[in-house]
C-alpha cells in the first residue's frame, strides 16, 4: 500500500523539508521569479531547465505529449488564451499558458461550468506548461508534458484583472496556521464543490491539494466519495489545486501512471502527510551540517526521452 512505502515517506521527508519554506508564502511576483530564472541558466546554461525554459514559442509539430508527466516535453502546445468568458490567466511573464490540446479543451469546458458548479464567476489559471513542456527553471517537477495545470482557490473577479495584479497578486492560503485543516476564514463549500466537479471527470487522472485541504473534503464530500479516490495529499498545494489530465487515448509516447487505487485516502495515510508537514513547518531547524553537500544537479537533456531533443530544436 502506498501509505506503507518506507522509500516513498523517506523521500517526502526530505522533499516536504526542501519545498515547504517556499511552499507557505504566496506565489512568488515577477520581479523574484526574473531573479530565479536568470540565478537557475547562469548556474547550468546546458541543463532541460535552461533549455526548455528559454524556448518561447511552441515546436510546430503534431501535438504529443511525450514521456512521463515529471520526465518529458510536449509537441504542437495549444495555448490557453489569457482572457476567456469565465478564466483569467495569471503570472503572465511566465508563459506557461501552454498545454497539450486535450488539457486546454477541458480546461476552457471546465471554466465555463465554474458558474453552475459553485457560483463563481470562474477561475484564476495558474501554470500549466512551457511552450514546449520540459523541466521548467522554477517551481514545479511535473507540468513537463503538457497535462498539469494549476488552478487558483481565490475565485476570478468579475472584472478584470490589470497586468501588474495578474503579476503580482497573492493568491490566498487555504490552510488553517497550525496546518492540520483549511482556515474557516476562506475555505468555503463552493471550494469543495470545485474540487469534487474537476475530481469526477473521467479524463481527470489525478487532483493534488495539501494535506490540511484533504482534511476537508474528506469531511465534506458527502455519501458519494468516490471522487476521492483521485484527490491526493501533497507538499505545496494550499494556495491552488493540480489537475492532472490521463494521457490521450492511444498516444504512446505519453507514460501515465497506474490508476487510483487506495481507497479514499481519508484515515492513516492522510494522518501521516499531516504529521510529517507540521513537524517540517514547526519543527526546530537541525543544525547545517560541517560541510554541507554539494548539491544535485538539474536534470539534464540525456534524461528525457530521445524526441525532445526533436522538441527542443524544431522551428
Amino acid at each position: 500500500m502506498f501509505a506503507l512505502n518506507r522509500p516513498i515517506i523517506a523521500a517526502s521527508i526530505l522533499l516536504i523539508t526542501v519545498l515547504l519554506p517556499a511552499a507557505v508564502r504566496a506565489q512568488s511576483t515577477a520581479e523574484e521569479e526574473a531573479k530565479r530564472r536568470a540565478a537557475n541558466i547562469a548556474a547550468y546554461p546546458e541543463a532541460a531547465r535552461s533549455l526548455f525554459g528559454q524556448k518561447t514559442a511552441p515546436a510546430s509539430m503534431q501535438a504529443r505529449a511525450i514521456g512521463s508527466y515529471a520526465r518529458g516535453c510536449l509537441a504542437g502546445a495549444t495555448a490557453l488564451p489569457i482572457d476567456g468568458p469565465s478564466w483569467q490567466v495569471m503570472r503572465l511573464a511566465r508563459n506557461r499558458n501552454w498545454g497539450h490540446p486535450v488539457l486546454i479543451d477541458y480546461l476552457e469546458e471546465f471554466a465555463r461550468e465554474v458558474p453552475r458548479i459553485n457560483g463563481w464567476p470562474g477561475l484564476l489559471v495558474g501554470d500549466i506548461s512551457q511552450p514546449r513542456g520540459g523541466p521548467m527553471l522554477t517551481g514545479h517537477a511535473s507540468h513537463q508534458i503538457g497535462l498539469d495545470a494549476d488552478l487558483w482557490l481565490t475565485p476570478m473577479p468579475r472584472g478584470r484583472l490589470d497586468s501588474d495584479a495578474r503579476e503580482n497578486m497573492p493568491a490566498v492560503n487555504m490552510a488553517r496556521a497550525d496546518w492540520r485543516d483549511v482556515d474557516p476564514k476562506h475555505w468555503t463549500p463552493a471550494h469543495t464543490k470545485l474540487i469534487k466537479a474537476a475530481a469526477s471527470e473521467p479524463r481527470v487522472e489525478r487532483i493534488f491539494v495539501n494535506p490540511a485541504l484533504k482534511v476537508a473534503l474528506c469531511r465534506e464530500a458527502g455519501a458519494d466519495r468516490s471522487w476521492l479516490n483521485k484527490v491526493r495529499p501533497i507538499w505545496g498545494h494550499n494556495y491552488h489545486f493540480h489537475i492532472r489530465m490521463s494521457c490521450p487515448a492511444g498516444m504512446a509516447s505519453c507514460s501515465g501512471q497506474e490508476p487510483p487505487n487506495f481507497g479514499d485516502g481519508c484515515g492513516e495515510e492522510l494522518s501521516g502527510w499531516i504529521e510529517r508537514q507540521r513537524a517540517a513547518i514547526f519543527a526546530p531547524p537541525k543544525p547545517p551540517p560541517k560541510t554541507p553537500p554539494k548539491p544535485k544537479p538539474p536534470m539534464s537533456l540525456d534524461a528525457l526521452p530521445p524526441e525532445c531533443r526533436q522538441v527542443l530544436v524544431s522551428r
